[in-house]
């Protein structure tokens, strides 16, 4: 890719990854906790398929400790899970680079669906909390929500890069 070489993606890939982490301990009410969009998930999604190259499993590892600690769950959980998000991404990117917007959507909701129930499963191992299935809605809503994101931020690409 062309400035590749340059460090000019950075300052917006993390400005949009902090964005994105702000979002996602925003308070909310708490009937409206279920419906929570995973933005960060969203975010690292379209980086790593953006930036195969520079952003990866490192920056979902990193983000997700950063909301590991603003969350206050046990130390790495939300970092292995977007570790794994990353993961998965990078490994499907080229697959999930010529599907249409839609196509993205649906297989975005269904990482993230992967990852939600993973998390819910480490919750229940940890003694935390029962197994809840309804916390996959947030997968739903960040597939309906991903053309808009993904829409943004190509357009921030775009313009910045």
């Amino acid at each position: 890719m062309p400035g590749d070489t340059t460090v000019a993606w950075r300052p917006l890939v993390w400005a949009s990854l902090l964005v994105a982490l702000v979002l996602q301990v925003m308070p909310m009410p708490e009937s409206w906790l279920l419906w929570r969009p995973c933005w960060l998930g969203m975010v690292l999604i379209y980086w790593c398929l953006a930036r195969p190259s520079n952003v990866g499993v490192l920056h979902g590892f990193v983000f997700g400790l950063m909301l590991d600690l603003l969350d206050g769950r046990p130390l790495g959980e939300y970092a292995l899970i977007h570790s794994l998000l990353a993961f998965l991404t990078l490994v499907l990117y080229q697959r999930l680079r010529v599907y249409s917007i839609w196509q993205q959507a649906l297989m975005v909701m269904l990482m993230l669906g992967i990852v939600l129930l993973l998390d819910q499963w480490l919750r229940v191992a940890m003694d935390v909390d029962v197994l809840r299935i309804q916390a996959t809605m947030a997968a739903v809503v960040s597939g309906l929500l991903w053309p808009w994101i993904r829409t943004l931020l190509s357009t921030l690409q775009r313009r910045w890069l």
